[in-house]
């Protein structure tokens, strides 16, 4: 390992997209806390992942801000905040940083706002040389995803082991707080449910209109395992998903609507005591990974290495031509991909992950472990 690297004492981590991605970066986030005693790390992220981080015992202190090099629904910062940010990081004299990405981003900006800040060393995959923006520079192995990408944990990992840290545990994590649980389940009676059987969550949101499956397959699917008499289903989601949440309840008797009415901490905490999750490629499939959850993820082929991580799971999708497009609404305007997923398929996807004969899970600290899949 580099001297500099092994003896670094304050390190900031860098990851300024969403919460998913975020949580897939937490084993090589966890790696880096662990690597020196006593050393500290500060990550910069984005507002929504900021609520997550917080939540993460080896993460010392948040920085929220909203890059203009990343896609965000915020609104971009303008220029003399992007110089009180780098002053505020010379100010805290971090003696490292590694920039985080997928493989579709630019390290350079956030590499350019850390040599600005005066970070002496500084670390991040780059198409392009950097030339001095980056003391640790490892050139971008993905860079075509129909060539084939790494999973988007394993990629964080091999950044992370290039420095000459060690990561012996690969598992996501987010811890679910005995505060956050009790109040989850405050909502969730009051909202109609009951613990005599299973729970199975339903989250229909995602950023992305391309990774979102049509609602009326949806309510299909949420018919045939309430059928079943098998769950209680609960409909998750943020403020945005309460009208598709109150269209299934309009169509299926007896399911719960929560959309809209938990924190992100209770979200982790009603998907941690869940039996299975059904949701899109967006975060609750990686809250499921980091909670240990079985997940069937309607997978859009967008791109190809957000898969869940580390727990039993079935990924839904039809090979089409258009696979990888990397678009948030789908070009040609069918979304094959993930429209012609049946809602049968999900009902046999959700038997195989919860057959009837098997008694309710029981957690590890940081959720099952199974064999990571990419």
């Amino acid at each position: 390992m580099d001297a500099a690297w092994h003896s670094a004492r304050s390190i900031l981590g860098v990851r300024l997209d969403g919460i998913g991605d975020l949580l897939m970066t937490t084993p090589a986030l966890r790696a880096l806390k662990s690597g020196q005693a006593g050393r500290r790390l500060t990550l910069l992220t984005s507002p929504a992942a900021a609520n997550a981080a917080r939540e993460l015992p080896f993460v010392d202190d948040v920085i929220a801000f909203v890059a203009p090099w990343v896609k965000s629904a915020e609104t971009s910062v303008p220029a003399h905040d992007l110089i009180a940010l780098a002053d505020e990081l010379r100010a805290r004299a971090f003696d490292a940083a590694v920039v985080f990405t997928v493989f579709t981003q630019s390290a350079l900006p956030a590499a350019m706002l850390l040599h600005l800040a005066g970070i002496p060393r500084r670390a991040a995959y780059c198409r392009e040389n950097p030339y001095a923006l980056l003391t640790d520079w490892r050139p971008d192995p993905d860079r075509d995803a129909h060539a084939g990408v790494r999973h988007e944990v394993r990629r964080q990992i091999d950044l992370v082991e290039s420095l000459g840290l060690q990561v012996p545990d690969t598992r996501l994590q987010f811890p679910i707080r005995d505060d956050a649980r009790r109040s989850m389940r405050a909502k969730a009676r009051a909202a109609g449910m009951r613990s005599g059987r299973r729970w199975l969550v339903v989250h229909p949101g995602a950023t992305a209109a391309s990774r979102r499956y049509p609602e009326d397959k949806l309510v299909d699917a949420v018919a045939a395992l309430q059928a079943s008499g098998r769950f209680q289903i609960a409909i998750a989601g943020g403020d945005c998903d309460v009208a598709c949440a109150n269209a299934i309840a309009a169509s299926v008797d007896d399911v719960v609507v929560l959309a809209g009415r938990l924190d992100l901490p209770e979200l982790a905490a009603l998907i941690d005591a869940a039996d299975v999750v059904v949701c899109n490629n967006s975060a609750p499939a990686h809250i499921a990974a980091a909670v240990g959850t079985p997940v069937v993820d309607l997978y859009a082929l967008t791109n190809p290495q957000h898969t869940p991580w580390s727990v039993a799971h079935r990924v839904l999708s039809r090979d089409v031509d258009c696979k990888y497009c990397l678009k948030s609404i789908c070009p040609l305007g069918h979304q094959r991909c993930l429209a012609d997923v049946s809602p049968t398929e999900i009902v046999a996807a959700v038997e195989t992950l919860v057959p009837d004969t098997t008694n309710r899970r029981r957690h590890a600290p940081l959720g099952v472990a199974f064999e990571a899949q990419p």
